[in-house]
């Protein structure tokens, strides 16, 4: 079995909290995350996809074809836009960056597989010092 990543970067607002609670609640609990004129982040996006090689060609996936569905699902949805308002895949979802790795891993899955590989895992780096992995649901 091979692991091969690929990596790609973003910026995009976003603001944690629950709709019901003040600000201030809001505040006391999710902290600058809830500041209701929102906050933005640099992301690193890893996407790791495993599999055996083609016999062939040699490759588990075809690195253009990865860049192509990450950027079109992806990165194309999410660069300069407000997690919580304009990104079709994070509607109704808390966008914490363990759900947005979430969301990413499920919205890029089914072309992978398309593709005769596996999605392994979504990394996504929030901060230089604070990132999320998300390998799939657990069976």
């Amino acid at each position: 079995m091979i692991h091969i990543c690929r990596r790609e970067r973003f910026n995009a607002a976003h603001r944690v909290f629950v709709e019901g609670w003040s600000d201030e609640k809001n505040s006391e609990h999710f902290g600058a995350c809830s500041n209701p004129n929102w906050h933005g982040h640099n992301y690193e996006l890893f996407v790791t996809v495993k599999g055996e090689p083609d016999p062939l060609s040699g490759y588990v996936i075809d690195l253009k074809v990865l860049s192509k569905i990450i950027r079109e699902k992806v990165i194309n949805k999410v660069d300069h836009r407000n997690l919580n308002l304009e990104v079709d895949f994070m509607k109704g979802i808390q966008p914490s960056t363990e759900n947005i790795a979430k969301a990413i891993f499920h919205e890029i899955s089914p072309l992978i597989q398309k593709q005769k590989a596996v999605l392994h895992s979504i990394r996504l780096h929030e901060t230089e010092n604070n990132s999320v992995e998300y390998f799939g649901e657990f069976a």
